[in-house]
């Protein structure tokens, strides 16, 4: 099993963002009001561009790597999506693709 890495996430959403086929999913943000994070209400939703110039975000929205040795990294799957979630002081969220039909499970 290698381990997943900062490299990994991106490669693996600039690979996918040109493909068309990128989804994220926001499962948490920090919330100033309770000075904590908290769960959102959140569904995937198509990543249609990507700004590798924006390092914290890659300029999706709902997605934050904070670096520092702070984001920690997963694999993710359920029976619709295949990915990777990322967890750090900011948040969590999904980055994933949908599985093909031949993969889903119902």
């Amino acid at each position: 099993m290698t381990k997943i890495t900062r490299a990994t996430i991106k490669s693996f959403i600039k690979r996918e963002a040109k493909n068309g086929n990128l989804y994220v999913k926001q499962e948490s943000t920090f919330d100033g009001m309770v000075d904590c994070v908290m769960p959102t209400a959140d569904n995937f939703r198509k990543v249609d561009t990507i700004n590798e110039d924006d390092k914290n975000t890659l300029g999706i929205a709902g997605f934050w790597l904070v670096g520092g040795n702070r984001d920690y990294y997963k694999k993710y799957e359920d029976g619709k999506y295949t990915g990777y979630e990322v967890s750090n002081p900011c948040g969590s969220c999904l980055i994933a693709i949908p599985k093909t039909e031949s993969e889903v499970i119902l």
